[in-house]
């Protein structure tokens, strides 16, 4: 294992855009400044008096744990929700949306994660929904192409087709025609809420190319990012929200890593990656040629107790199919899967009753009920030990819930809140208390710290080394080659389906790890 420390997302790959080449405009009014915003929600404080100031060139980071506030402050700065107090200017006037489309045509668009297309509806379609040049119902196409191409060129994609449903297009291509959206509509400030988080590492590049080109055309941007050196390579400036308060800002320049998540969680974290020491033993997952359909294909490996195996690859590779293959959620061509010294039946029941749990990448339609209590999802894979002639015990329940809230700092008021209610952080633990509840020896986590802040990340990292450190053994899935080199003691890469190659986790680099992920057959 890897002691801890900065290193960038990709270098080896990715050209690094400095944004010192890039010079925000320096007069007296910023592009936008938010000023002492409140919003409640019932007796919640979501914001208490949150202020930011973004000029024209720069890019803002906006950084916080789950929870901080940060989709409420820019679903007030969209026109989403209205503040209780406080005020916003844009381009040095007062700036109050009535709604998310009164905010796009006064100049502020966003891009979330989820992207808001209409998948089948052509390139030029999205881009100029709910703006068509038409009148008495009749769309000039002519202008409108013209302002189609003009967006994209911007962007560097004039010769994109114009008549293709976005559908056919790659994520990456998805996102470039939101984006292409916002410049048709006039942006001056464009909000990117963790852009990255479902792109291949050539579509992170195009992005990150487009931001560079936005903040030289005088563009606003707002970065939302869990990965603090993706920021570092995006932004000059950086505002921390804590509990719904702007706790710090400032210059990227000159400020530690170590500085800005120590402000983000209100404590200093030495270590983002802890080293708990554990010691691999018996095998207790092996597989052998296990085949899919399409994939995986031919996948052999063992994972020993106290052992924690990384998969790594890019977006496609197979591991998600590999992960659902070996708990039998998807169906199997060939091979065979061991638990222990036994070989279960293909089923999810039969897998789970050998030992094994599953963390699905998909926490919201998959990984957990969302609208049952965290009582509930925690413990609906093993209700024996609260049962008794067919009842119940909720008393005994809700003491081994609350055990298990406090052992994972599950942030909550009590186990009979809705998953639904929780930050995604919060909900994350939630699917790790349920497979650890279940007691199982063998953990399949899919992508567990996909979406969630650095304070959380630091808690999941510092869990699985204690579990693997009890004997249990952990395959882990991730697309951030960082943290597989910080956690794991192997890695094995994937690529269409195929298991190229395992190593101890030392002998890679995130260069080599790409690299093989990227070979062909």
């Amino acid at each position: 294992m890897q002691s801890s420390g900065y290193k960038p997302l990709f270098s080896a790959t990715y050209r690094h855009f400095p944004v010192e080449n890039i010079h925000p405009s320096q007069s007296a009014a910023p592009l936008l400044r938010m000023t002492g915003i409140f919003k409640r929600f019932g007796a919640t404080k979501a914001l208490r008096g949150v202020s930011l100031e973004l000029r024209a060139g720069q890019a803002l980071a906006l950084i916080g744990e789950n929870g901080a506030g940060k989709s409420t402050l820019m679903k007030v700065l969209s026109g989403a929700h209205s503040p209780d107090s406080g005020s916003m200017e844009l381009a040095g006037r007062r700036y109050a949306p009535a709604g998310p489309h009164a905010a796009r045509l006064a100049g502020v668009a966003m891009i979330y994660q989820e992207l808001n297309l209409a998948p089948d509806l052509s390139v030029e379609e999205n881009i100029m929904l709910g703006q068509e040049h038409a009148r008495w119902g009749v769309v000039d196409r002519v202008a409108q192409r013209r302002q189609v191409r003009a967006a994209l060129e911007r962007l560097g994609h004039a010769d994109l087709p114009l008549e293709t449903p976005v559908a056919r297009l790659s994520i990456g291509m998805q996102q470039l025609v939101e984006i292409a959206r916002a410049l048709a509509s006039d942006a001056k400030v464009i909000v990117f809420d963790e852009p990255t988080s479902s792109l291949a590492p050539a579509d992170v590049e195009r992005l990150f190319e487009t931001i560079a080109r936005l903040r030289q055309e005088g563009l606003g941007v707002i970065y939302i990012s869990h990965f603090l050196e993706e920021v570092r390579r995006v932004c000059d400036c950086y505002t921390v929200l804590r509990d719904g308060e702007t706790v710090d800002s400032g210059a990227l320049a000159g400020t530690s890593t170590t500085h800005i998540v120590s402000v983000m969680v209100g404590r200093r974290i030495d270590e983002l990656y802890p080293n708990v020491p554990h010691t691999p033993g018996e095998t207790m997952l092996s597989l052998s040629g296990l085949s899919g359909a399409p994939k995986p294909r031919d996948v052999s490996f063992d994972l020993r107790r106290g052992e924690i195996l990384g998969l790594a690859g890019l977006v496609g590779a197979g591991r998600t199919e590999l992960v659902r293959s070996i708990f039998a959620l998807d169906p199997v061509r060939g091979g065979r899967v061991r638990v222990g010294t036994i070989y279960p039946r293909a089923t999810p029941k039969a897998r789970i009753r050998a030992g094994l749990a599953y963390v699905s990448e998909d926490r919201k339609r998959e990984g957990l009920a969302q609208a049952r209590s965290i009582a509930d999802n925690i413990t609906y894979s093993r209700l024996f030990p609260y049962s008794r002639w067919g009842w119940l015990n909720l008393n005994r329940r809700r003491q081994a819930v609350a055990q298990w809230m406090q052992r994972l700092e599950i942030k909550a008021a009590s186990p009979e809140r809705a998953v639904e209610t929780l930050s995604g952080g919060n909900q994350q633990k939630v699917a790790l208390a349920r497979v650890l509840h279940q007691r199982a020896e063998v953990l399949l986590l899919d992508e567990p710290t996909r979406g969630i802040d650095v304070g959380t990340k630091a808690t999941i990292y510092r869990q699985i080394g204690e579990l693997a450190a009890e004997g249990r053994a952990i395959l882990f899935v991730s697309s951030y080659f960082q943290e597989l080199l910080r956690v794991c003691d192997r890695i094995g890469v994937m690529s269409r389906g195929r298991l190229r190659e395992i190593r101890p986790a030392d002998a890679w680099t995130e260069k080599s790890l790409l690299s093989r992920a990227i070979e062909s057959d």
